[in-house]
């Protein structure tokens, strides 16, 4: 526990914190991978080249320092970021490096604002909040091993099948190398993948949503290949779709993620999703009429058009079941397209359309994609009048703020 000095302290560095903070975590990470480069083979490049990871930790550094006298306000962040943590493998040995370089970042940027009073107590309360990372993540690392067909670390999988979905999107379907059995995993969470492509100096690491239903004896990735290879994005997803192919080996993670479909509820379900955000949308929609065969189901996708147009023939399929309703919005649509009425609707997910067709409040709403999108359905969601406690969604990504 911390003391009441210490509190009012770290409190009083929130108003600089929200000034300071992204230029504080820039240079944290500066300093970090400058004296431990190895870390760099843990975190996401293409995160930091586009300044999302540094952004994430300013907005959880600015929370901390906001509720350190109720750190149990800021759980459920600590447990998204903790299942994202467990997931790359991060250990309780990282937090004194992760610590020691966030206070010279601090010291550096806010200069004599940074007093030995200053810095000592952020090295108090880095202490508290570290011990509560790690012991959430110590229950994380211990459920994922002792679970049936759980492991801890990376698993060798081979690449059974790999299937073109769209101009932009292959699935790949994943089975463990040693025919043991496998993790169960709840919809809408994902795996990690560690890549070593030739002529790079550290492993990539990215998360991929498992994009079909759970209790197959393989995992589903599918994965959009990113524009240019110029970037650690379409650096590795470019590998993934030219350089992985059937019977290589890849090294995967146990599911992990808390952006999960509540399977206890009965309440209809909406699910929407723009571009490849239609992944984890893919796994709970075939979870429910596989599980929940009575449950009211919309699913609503948006591409740019039929090209790009991943899955849609097994939405289609489900589609046909009494309780399910698809619809397809394309923004661009093409001549082939218009010819074979392909889409619902030309354009985007409006909030009139959504008010429209949606014909109870009562329903959990789930959506996912680019950042644009989300915050267009989040502000519609909200101005139809659907409650807070209905939303939820994940970024594909560091966390960000949809309200912004």
């Amino acid at each position: 526990m911390l003391n009441t000095k210490t509190i009012e302290i770290v409190k009083s560095t929130v108003p600089v914190l929200e000034k300071h903070g992204e230029t504080i975590t820039t240079r944290f990470y500066q300093l970090m991978f400058s004296n431990h480069p190895e870390l760099l083979n843990i975190f996401n490049h293409a995160n930091q080249k586009q300044g999302r990871q540094q952004k994430a930790l300013a907005g959880t550094v600015y929370a901390a320092a906001m509720y350190i006298d109720n750190l149990g306000a800021i759980l459920p962040v600590v447990k998204q970021i903790a299942q994202k943590h467990r997931s790359l493998g991060i250990l309780p040995e990282h937090y004194p490096i992760v610590g020691k370089h966030l206070l010279l970042a601090i010291k550096e940027v806010l200069g004599d604002a940074a007093t030995d009073e200053v810095i000592n107590a952020w090295a108090e309360a880095y202490n508290v909040i570290a011990d509560v990372f790690i012991s959430v993540e110590a229950e994380l690392y211990d459920e994922t091993e002792h679970q049936q067909g759980g492991w801890n670390g990376f698993r060798n999988f081979i690449v059974a099948r790999k299937v073109v979905e769209s101009d932009v999107i292959t699935s790949f379907y994943l089975k463990p190398e040693d025919n043991k059995g496998i993790a169960d995993f709840i919809p809408g969470q994902y795996i990690s993948i560690k890549l070593e492509i030739a002529g790079e100096t550290f492993t990539h690491i990215r998360q991929y949503s498992l994009s079909d239903a759970p209790g197959k004896d393989y995992y589903r990735i599918s994965v959009k290949r990113e524009t240019g290879t110029d970037n650690p994005d379409g650096m590795v997803s470019n590998f993934l779709h030219n350089g992985v192919n059937v019977g290589d080996i890849l090294k995967v993670s146990a599911p992990a993620g808390d952006f999960v479909l509540d399977m206890n509820k009965k309440t209809p379900v909406v699910l929407l999703s723009g571009g490849v955000g239609l992944t984890p949308m893919m796994s709970m929609l075939k979870t429910t009429v596989e599980a929940q065969p009575k449950r009211k189901v919309t699913f609503i996708h948006a591409a740019a058009n039929g090209n790009v147009h991943a899955l849609r023939d097994e939405v289609e399929e489900v589609s046909k079941l009494e309780n399910v309703h698809a619809y397809f919005f394309y923004d661009s649509p093409t001549e082939e397209d218009r010819k074979n009425n392909r889409f619902d609707v030309e354009g985007y997910v409006t909030r009139d359309w959504l008010h429209e067709k949606i014909d109870t409040k009562e329903a959990d709403f789930y959506f996912c994609g680019p950042v644009p999108f989300m915050k267009a359905i989040n502000r519609s969601l909200k101005e139809i009048g659907i409650t807070e406690d209905r939303i939820h969604f994940e970024f594909f990504g560091p966390m960000g703020n949809l309200e912004e």
